[in-house]
């Protein structure tokens, strides 16, 4: 076991730091196999499993270093996660280790005929589902396989059923922007824990010319911040942090710019968060894919601690550009990974807002 002063980290560290010691999220990739073929699939996800993927033994030994770590939630993601067979088995050490967990599967025909109840009785809490349109034809477009928009209904159902928490990503792209209002209604019916809103990085299969224009996102934002404390359900954006800084300006949520959300102030890739690729590869986020290190050679918490990558990406002044000089830069800091997507530097600034910052810092 690694212990803080091991690791380099210091008590000086964590009271300027409330990242310095664990993320707040730990994203791991247990597989890239998955049946879909989705448009602007981060993992370029393939149909079979990799040979190099963690074997079970591997994977059961990192499950008991991440408790080691003990971050507040630990997502299972893929690929399809359920396209390994013991990724039940995985979930359990995880809950025996005392860490919350979430499984992100693909709303494939295998999912349907998953024991929704064995998902749960293996200790995971909330499942997160995708839609990505809000029509049958759109959302199958885009996933690239027909009757997926019908069996995510479909898993929502069977989730609630079986007690599952149920999270509802969504993917903003310039072509889907105008489904907005479908996609809130769409929402109120599904009735979600959480409505995450992904804004779109260009890695894997996408493209730059699929990011939402900056003007037209804080349009969409505008209208998120309307259902903030309204809706019957929570609201997130990932990769779009500035959300906080309009919910902050609005005076909701306080300095944090977060009403409601269980996850800190200021987290984003590397800096409260850490991701963890089917072949052990450490990132400070799926979207961001530095390699940080790998958990077959070295314990995560130590590439997650002492990384200058990861390092950097903690400090809000490293920023460049105007998320730099922005009074909103340690509840946002804006997308690193679409930085590094659109401009090549990780620390640029996000081009997909568009708030002019005062130049002084606070």
């Amino acid at each position: 076991m690694i212990d803080m002063a091991e690791a380099g980290v210091t008590a000086r560290d964590l009271s300027r730091d409330p990242f310095a010691a664990r993320p707040f999220l730990v994203f791991w990739e247990v597989t890239r196999a998955c049946a879909l073929a989705c448009q602007h699939c981060r993992a370029e996800a393939q149909r079979r499993r990799h040979l190099d993927e963690l074997t079970q033994a591997e994977a059961l030994r990192l499950a008991d270093q991440l408790a080691e770590m003990a971050p507040p939630m630990l997502i299972l993601t893929g690929g399809d996660p359920l396209m390994r067979r013991d990724v039940l088995d995985i979930a359990r050490r995880a809950t025996a280790g005392g860490m919350r967990v979430g499984l992100s599967p693909a709303a494939t025909a295998r999912l349907m005929h998953y024991d929704f109840a064995a998902i749960r009785a293996a200790g995971i809490e909330r499942i997160s589902l995708s839609l990505d349109g809000a029509t049958a034809e759109s959302h199958d477009r885009f996933r690239g396989v027909a009757g997926t928009f019908e069996r995510t209904l479909r898993a929502v159902e069977l989730a609630h059923a079986a007690g599952l928490t149920v999270q509802v990503n969504t993917t903003l792209t310039r072509s889907n922007l105008d489904e907005f209002p479908a996609f809130r209604d769409l929402m109120f019916e599904l009735k979600p824990a959480m409505w995450s809103v992904f804004v779109l990085v260009p890695t894997g299969r996408a493209g730059a010319g699929d990011v939402p224009e900056a003007a037209a996102l804080e349009g969409i934002f505008e209208e998120m911040a309307d259902l903030v404390g309204t809706a019957p359900f929570a609201i997130k954006t990932t990769e779009g942090h500035h959300f906080r800084r309009l919910l902050a300006q609005r005076g909701k949520g306080g300095e944090t710019g977060r009403q409601g959300m269980r996850s800190p102030l200021g987290i984003r890739d590397g800096r409260g968060v850490m991701f963890i690729s089917h072949t052990g590869v450490v990132s400070p986020s799926g979207f961001l894919p530095f390699d940080c290190g790998n958990v077959r050679e070295t314990h995560p918490r130590a590439i997650y601690q002492n990384h200058p990558m990861f390092v950097s990406l903690r400090d809000s002044d490293a920023l460049g550009g105007k998320c730099g000089r922005c009074e909103f830069r340690t509840i946002c800091g804006g997308s690193r990974a679409r930085a590094y997507g659109l401009s090549g530097d990780p620390f640029a600034e996000d081009p997909a807002c568009s708030y002019q910052p005062q130049r002084k810092k606070p």
